[in-house]
């Protein structure tokens, strides 16, 4: 990103920026009120809509914060029986290099291994794209 790794901290770490960088369609809603930055041990409670417009309540917890260079996330109550994301940020000499790292699984057994190769991977993947796509819009455009 073409910016400074303070500019990028102070957007990244503010969780009522995540809608911004959220689809549409995902029907994102946060859920009561947030601090305006995040800290190890925070609760995020918000809605999703992945799947037909049916809502869904997501509790995340931030684990750990070490401030400009990374977070992580951790699915508390949700849709996954495992979701632990990796929010890395590193300073570069044209701007800040970002890096996401998710592992996630789904309950189900079999079944939802089925359903993670049929729906959910491909799912992940365009919320992502749509990320970089928002990023890019807002720290280079």
């Amino acid at each position: 990103m073409d910016t400074s790794i303070a500019r990028c901290w102070d957007f990244f770490s503010s969780p009522e920026n995540l809608k911004v960088i959220t689809p549409d369609y995902m029907g994102f809603e946060i859920i009561g009120t947030l601090e305006k930055k995040m800290y190890p041990g925070q609760i995020i409670q918000y809605y999703v809509k992945p799947v037909l417009g049916i809502p869904l309540r997501w509790v995340t917890e931030i684990t750990q914060v070490r401030e400009h260079e990374f977070f992580i996330d951790e699915q508390r109550i949700g849709p996954y029986r495992l979701w632990h994301h990796q929010h890395f940020f590193k300073e570069v000499s044209d701007g800040v290099e970002m890096q996401d790292i998710v592992h996630y699984a789904l309950p189900m057994g079999v079944l939802g291994v089925m359903v993670n190769a049929l729906y959910v991977r491909k799912q992940l993947d365009q919320i992502f794209d749509y990320r970089y796509k928002k990023i890019t819009e807002l720290f280079h455009g």
